[in-house]
């Protein structure tokens, strides 16, 4: 089966995953596409940021940046992640760069790969004309449950709403965001570290080692799991935690971990 990944980052879960996948005897990747993250409409985006900044406050916002080195710098203590540029380069595997997730150069790309069905690592909105392209859509990797946890952050709102356990969720692609037909989930028992930010990378890590063994598997029985996708029932959407809301958060994970000492 011919793959093409899309990703929005050369390293993080895509540098993860990719040597894992590259091992895959069932498929062959045909291409990794990396969007450089240039803005087609920039009104719409900073309207959306404006808009996201008056809903979480401004706290949220600047915590929003520094929860980001949780699940990047964070993770790399617990797992092993390589440069998908430089894996690519040296395993023979194409490599391409687009301006942007949902641009023209992307969709003649995906034409151009024939590819069977397209991987999404680490991407936000996925257009239906880059998505419908592969024969079989896309599959994405979502680290949370679904549909519980539709646009969440892994681990910190279920600790917010006082779950001691994670997960990760594959999918297909839909014309939303985490609302596809659910291919494969996993649950997993959150563990607990000395730190609220330790304790995320930690098991940010966890869920990519699972993940990537649960994408293989899917791979290795693909008409067996992808016939039998089931569609979501009703979502919790969740964004960034405001003020209070990390706050509660931080309350619960000393809860939690405390009950689990």
């Amino acid at each position: 089966m011919k793959v093409v990944i899309l990703t929005t980052s050369a390293d993080g879960v895509t540098g993860h995953h990719l040597p894992v996948l590259f091992n895959c005897k069932d498929i062959e990747i045909v291409m990794v596409v990396v969007s450089e993250g240039q803005i087609p409409n920039r009104k719409s985006k900073y309207l959306k940021r404006i808009k996201k900044i008056l809903k979480i406050g401004l706290f949220g916002a600047i915590n929003g940046v520094k929860m980001r080195r949780w699940y990047n710098e964070g993770i790399k203590k617990y797992c092993h992640i390589e440069n998908a540029r430089e894996f690519c380069i040296l395993n023979n595997i194409p490599f391409s760069s687009v301006p942007y997730t949902n641009s023209e150069e992307t969709q003649k790309i995906f034409k151009d790969t024939g590819a069977d069905i397209g991987l999404s690592l680490g991407n936000g909105y996925i257009s239906k004309k880059v998505f419908s392209i592969p024969r079989y859509g896309m599959l994405n990797i979502h680290h949370e449950i679904l549909p519980q946890y539709q646009n969440a952050q892994s681990i910190i709102w279920e600790l917010y709403n006082g779950s001691a356990e994670t997960g990760y969720t594959i999918h297909k692609i839909d014309k939303q965001i985490d609302t596809g037909e659910i291919v494969l989930q996993e649950k997993i028992p959150i563990v607990f570290r000395e730190t609220l930010s330790d304790t995320v990378s930690f098991n940010y890590a966890r869920l990519f080692d699972a993940s990537v063994q649960g994408m293989v598997h899917i791979f290795e029985n693909f008409e067996q799991y992808y016939l039998n996708a089931k569609p979501q029932g009703k979502g919790g959407h969740y964004t960034t935690p405001s003020l209070l809301q990390f706050l509660k958060i931080k309350l619960q994970f000393k809860k939690l971990k405390k009950e689990r000492r």
